[in-house]
């Protein structure tokens, strides 16, 4: 027994030194890589069409989590430790007031301008307009495509400056991808050009559309601003109410973050119905309509322009 025990344990502690090396040569490679964090799966899906395999990337808001609150997980908290590059929206979503983004940079020891670059940097501000929210910025500025362009040639400026080896590379599938979202633009303008004005209003349970109202000449009407503890309340549910019996628009909108419930009841008291579910604040998940930062936003403008045409 001894005689056959002693080869067999050779034989697995032989075995089990091939899979740690295996394994740290893998682990090896990836820490070759660019180490690349974004703070929701908007910007991860640009990210990772501008950079593909040529980084290790991590998302830390889920996909269909609301990135205006998050609590960070310890994974989050090791990812941004040891990135070379953060990638954030700004604009009052994750770094508004005490917010938690903020925090994690703080306590990662990293710094903005060093390491932590905002996405939206050069994008023309809206402001909010609601009870309270007076002055602070509207964040939700992917919602216009052209800011979506902006998103990703501020991500290649920052991936070739961190990593100058694989800038051509980078450079050249910006070129594709923009390109590609440009294209999406265009056909969109020319798409609501052609809706009837008493049905061109957008009417979602946050108002997140207003960068999409100024692009293709929409307006947007909604239960609350933006997302905070109070939402959907009786006074704002009348509020809309009262304002869609002036009009003659001929579907609502829900978006596919948030409860349904409110915009249900404006359903139910105005006669208009729900005619699709919208992505805004994230893409939808893998395998699904709108599972990437273009598909989203060709299923919004598809869904938009087919709800206000019937």
């Amino acid at each position: 027994m001894k005689k056959l025990w002693v080869p067999f344990v050779l034989f697995f502690l032989l075995t089990l030194s091939g899979c740690s090396i295996s394994e740290s040569k893998e682990s090896s490679n990836d820490n070759d890589k660019l180490q690349v964090v974004a703070t929701n799966s908007i910007i991860a899906d640009i990210t990772k069409n501008i950079a593909g395999d040529k980084i290790e990337l991590h998302s830390i808001v889920p996909v269909g989590k609301d990135p205006h609150e998050y609590e960070p997980l310890p994974v989050d908290v090791k990812k941004v430790s040891r990135a070379d590059l953060v990638l954030f929206n700004g604009i009052n979503l994750e770094n508004g007031g005490a917010s938690w983004f903020m925090k994690l940079i703080a306590n990662a020891k990293k710094t903005e301008g060093q390491e932590v670059f905002p996405v939206s940097a050069g994008v023309e501000v809206i402001y909010l307009e609601g009870k309270g929210e007076e002055g602070k910025e509207d964040p939700h500025a992917w919602l216009n495509l052209e800011n979506g362009i902006l998103y990703a040639q501020n991500i290649e400026k920052q991936l070739s400056a961190k990593d100058p080896a694989n800038a051509p590379y980078y450079q050249e599938q910006l070129a594709d991808y923009t390109a590609k979202l440009a294209q999406l633009d265009t056909e969109a303008k020319e798409k609501f050009a052609n809706i009837p004005s008493n049905k061109k209003l957008i009417v979602t349970s946050e108002g997140c559309f207003k960068y999409f109202s100024k692009a293709y000449d929409i307006p947007s009407a909604y239960i609350w601003e933006i997302n905070t503890e109070e939402e959907g309340t009786p006074d704002q549910i009348k509020n809309l109410v009262q304002q869609l019996r002036t009009t003659q628009v001929p579907a609502l909108f829900v978006e596919s973050s948030v409860d349904d419930r409110p915009m249900k009841s404006v359903a139910k008291d105005t006669g208009i119905p729900i005619f699709a579910k919208l992505y805004t604040d994230s893409v939808a998940e893998a395998g699904a309509q709108g599972d990437s930062y273009y598909a989203m936003m060709k299923w919004n403008l598809e869904q938009i322009a087919a709800g206000l045409t019937q």
